[in-house]
């Protein structure tokens, strides 16, 4: 039986907006055929095109696997205690983030695909 592509899109399990000035943030948790679950962290700003006089909202998403959360938490963490406090938080030894993007081998992405919502599982 085939999908169409509005069902094939992934539900959310739950849901969480917040409005922040002119800037909306949306925190989805999915899953993925496998039944694991993610998140997508999504921003949506209200934009106007002066070309053509309309407006429109530039979306920027993040995905977030479960494996990642707290290695994500911890930096996330430790950025908004420097932005609080002023004061460099002490490494963290379990994450290792001596390393720059330079250093790894980057996949290639075609980021269209981010879109279809359905990672691979």
């Amino acid at each position: 039986m085939e999908e169409s592509a509005g069902s094939a899109r992934k539900e959310e399990i739950f849901s969480r907006v917040v409005r922040a000035g002119k800037r909306t943030y949306f925190f989805d948790v999915k899953q993925t055929r496998s039944k694991e679950q993610y998140l997508t962290v999504t921003e949506s700003k209200r934009r106007f095109d002066n070309d053509s006089g309309k407006f429109f909202y530039e979306k920027h998403k993040l995905f977030l696997y479960k494996e990642d959360f707290e290695k994500f938490a911890n930096g996330l963490n430790a950025v908004i205690e420097f932005i609080e406090t002023g004061k460099a938080p002490e490494p963290d030894p379990s994450n290792d983030s001596t390393e720059t993007a330079d250093e790894h081998e980057m996949p290639d992405i075609v980021f269209d695909d981010l879109e279809n919502e359905n990672p691979i599982t």
